[in-house]
């Protein structure tokens, strides 16, 4: 949000830096994701409900990085 101008509302904008926080939720996925096992139990249960927290984050950095305002 700082990096779009978030204080003054007369500044937003989609900013070229937003690919930043794309980047990081991206890398926090991809560590999430190798602690993945081959074996099902409840810790693979977590680690998905993990990742399709993620990926809802992924796709909400991705459209405020996009999305012009």
């Amino acid at each position: 949000m700082r990096l779009a101008g978030f204080p003054d509302a007369s500044h937003l904008h989609s900013s070229v830096w937003q690919f930043l926080p794309v980047l990081a939720v991206f890398g926090g996925m991809v560590d999430t994701a190798r602690c993945l096992g081959r074996h099902w139990s409840l810790y693979h249960a977590g680690v998905l409900i993990l990742l399709y927290s993620e990926l809802m984050i992924l796709a909400m950095a991705v459209f405020f990085w996009v999305y012009p305002v």
